[in-house]
This record gives C-alpha cells, sequence and structure tokens, in this order.
C-alpha cells in the first residue's frame, strides 16, 4: 500500500448499516477523485472530528450524507469493528471502524447536507438486499457485508430478488 516515502494517515470512522423493513440496507455509491474510473459500493459513515466518538461520527454522517437526522444514542451497537487500509485521493489511510445498526420504517435520501469532498466522491445510493449483494459484480465495502446484513436481520424474512 505504501512506501518508505508515503506517511499512512491512521484515523477512526463510524460508519452505518441502515436497513428497511425490507431487510435491505442503504448504500453509497462512488470513487476516489484521483482514480476517475474506479466507483464502488459502501455504507454511509465517515472519520471522527475531534471530540467524536465513533457513534457521534456515525449519526454527524448519516445527517450530512443522506439527511438523516438522529441521536448517536439511537444507533445499536457497535455491531462489528475493522480495521481496513485503504488509498483515497492519493493519500494511504489505515482505518479503525466501528458499524452501527439503524433500522427505519424508509427514508428518502437528501443529499443537501454533503460538503465539498462528499459532493465530488458520493455519485449514488440504492438500497440492497443481501441477495442482490452477493449476485452482484459491483465493489461492495465491506466485502461480507451480505453476511453482516443477514446476521443483523433477526429472523426478518428478506424480500428481494
Amino acid at each position: 500500500m505504501t512506501d518508505s516515502n508515503q506517511h499512512v494517515i491512521t484515523r477512526r470512522a463510524g460508519r452505518v448499516l441502515l436497513v428497511d423493513p425490507a431487510g435491505r440496507a442503504l448504500l453509497l455509491h462512488g470513487g476516489d477523485p484521483a482514480r476517475p474510473g474506479l466507483r464502488w459500493w459502501f455504507t454511509p459513515g465517515g472519520g471522527l472530528e475531534p471530540g467524536e466518538s465513533t457513534a457521534d461520527a456515525a449519526a454527524r454522517e448519516l445527517f450530512e450524507e443522506i439527511g438523516l437526522r438522529v441521536g448517536a444514542d439511537e444507533l445499536t451497537g457497535p455491531i462489528r469493528h475493522e480495521r481496513t487500509e485503504f488509498s483515497y485521493n492519493s493519500r494511504d489511510y489505515a482505518q479503525d471502524q466501528d458499524f452501527f445498526l439503524l433500522r427505519v420504517d424508509g427514508w428518502q435520501v437528501d443529499t443537501a447536507g454533503m460538503d465539498a469532498e462528499e459532493q465530488l466522491s458520493i455519485t449514488g445510493h440504492r438500497w440492497w438486499s443481501a441477495a442482490e449483494i452477493e449476485a452482484s459484480d459491483e465493489m461492495i465495502f465491506p466485502a461480507d457485508l451480505a453476511v453482516l446484513l443477514r446476521d443483523q436481520l433477526d429472523g426478518v424474512p428478506e424480500m428481494g430478488l
């Protein structure tokens, strides 16, 4: 990922597995401005601002990225913790991230709160069932998102495909 001349940025992040009554997860579509041809799907969320917990960051990012305002105490979890390494905008990152669960009756995405960076990198959104995630040839993160989604459904039947 990096050579001895590059600095790896270490950060923490909060992400949200947002699930509707049909058992589908809302994913954002976007990419890296430094690699215009590369696109992927991912859960809402992002890095912590000073003084934030991962739940605080996850709740803030939900509002910024999709217009959904919730308190950090309304999020369930963390349901998973992971470390990921990636490159974005010609910088290398090592990110410790917590995933939280939020069930909603439905949500109409509103991107008016996106900052300039998010506007450059997030190009769309879609609700995905676990079966659709598994059947897709698209890049979806985390790679085992269908398993994580199914683990959170608690016996709720999946509607989809």
